[in-house]
């Protein structure tokens, strides 16, 4: 992390990076979109409403792997002061935001047929809907400790507290026995999905995951540029 402290050797890395996430993601995700909608057998149980999965559990991975970047940015400028920390931390936020509001969208379309409701106050749906909330409020305070000319501390405080929810959306199935399922997929390779069905996954998976890092890329360079622009104007504007 330490060896992008310098903007230039970030640039000279984001740049090319950016291209190369973004093409990769979006061929892995129309190859597991089109295998997911149209190669894959129906569940027994479910039938087409399964196919969300494809989109639904990258998200969810996204949503919180997001708020994950923002808290680790969060950690290295509060302690290590890193220079492109709260760079990091903005840029991650509106991706996170974004895929967190996918999860929730894709999450209550599946809840209709198979729950028989848009929506409950399930362990799993309330702490996803929180970690939402938070990404606005992060937004919301990052930007304003920006046009203050501020250093970012406030957002980073927030960033890291923030973070706790973390664990109780990744644990709220475990201890809250109400309607979301338990977990399908583990850590150790076990998997209660049909290896029929499962394929599609790694592909969106890995396909989205590369398309987060390029838009987060994408923004940190925009700020960047905006920068080296307003410290310009200001060496113009004394001379």
């Amino acid at each position: 992390m330490h060896a992008f402290a310098n903007p230039a050797r970030f640039l000279r890395f984001a740049r090319p990076a950016t291209g190369w996430s973004l093409a990769i993601g979006l061929v892995l995700v129309a190859v597991g979109m089109l295998g997911g909608l149209f190669v894959t057998p129906p569940d027994y149980l479910q039938g087409e409403t399964v196919r969300i999965l494809y989109i639904h559990v990258p998200a969810a991975w996204l949503g919180m792997a997001g708020w994950g970047g923002i808290a680790a940015a969060s950690l290295s400028q509060i302690v290590w002061r890193h220079p492109l920390a709260a760079i990091a931390g903005r840029a991650t936020a509106p991706a996170g935001a974004t895929f967190a509001a996918a999860c929730l969208a894709t999450g209550s379309i599946w809840g209709r047929p198979t729950w028989g409701s848009w929506w409950e106050w399930d362990g799993r749906l309330t702490s996803m809907l929180i970690l939402f909330f938070l990404y606005l409020g992060y937004i919301a305070l990052a930007s304003a400790e920006k046009e203050r000319g501020g250093d970012g501390r406030m957002a980073a405080i927030f960033g890291l507290v923030g973070a706790i929810n973390l664990p109780i959306i990744h644990y709220s199935v475990l201890w809250w026995r109400t309607l979301h399922q338990g977990q399908s997929i583990s850590l150790g390779g076990g998997s209660n999905i049909a290896p029929s069905l499962l394929w599609p996954l790694p592909l969106t998976l890995l396909g989205f995951s590369a398309v987060f890092v390029a838009a987060v890329l994408m923004r940190m360079r925009a700020e960047l540029a905006e920068v080296r622009v307003e410290a310009r104007l200001r060496r113009e504007a004394t001379a």
